[in-house]
């Protein structure tokens, strides 16, 4: 494995359209399925996504596409390797705190995990991610 998804990249992937999700995917297929992870953390991310959708839907139309988005998740996660936010993830988060790293807590385990398994985080969102010491980055939506 040599790269770990963002959340954002993941989304980018399941719109399935756009010029992001053309850009993306034409990368992602030039490399083996095997290079890529997602973390417990964007899982955790995307459930919380699709749980909120579910609880402002108004119209049955809108809870069947907030139990699609959730089905699809799982199903997304279930075909890939997910790695988890561990003991070494966890230390090195730790540290970041220590070092007063200015990145969401969520945004933090994601790098957390990219850091304790030398992986690239694929990510569009650049500017908050720079702010972790010694994490490798790559935007490939663009």
């Amino acid at each position: 494995m040599r790269y770990l998804l963002d959340t954002d990249h993941i989304s980018a992937l399941q719109r399935r359209s756009g010029s992001d999700f053309k850009n993306l995917a034409a990368r992602i297929s030039q490399l083996p399925a095997a290079d890529f992870g997602l973390s417990i953390i964007s899982f955790h991310e995307q459930i919380l996504g699709a749980h909120n959708f579910i609880n402002r839907a108004r119209t049955r139309v809108d809870v069947i596409r907030g139990y699609t988005l959730l089905l699809e998740t799982l199903q997304g996660f279930s075909a890939a390797p997910v790695l988890q936010l561990d003991a070494e993830a966890i230390a090195i988060f730790n540290e970041l705190r220590e070092q007063r790293v200015r990145v969401s807590t969520m945004d933090l385990r994601i790098a957390s995990i990219a850091l304790s398994r030398n992986l690239v985080l694929l990510t569009r969102n650049i500017s908050d991610f720079e702010k972790v010491p010694g994490l490798a980055l790559e935007n490939w939506t663009v």
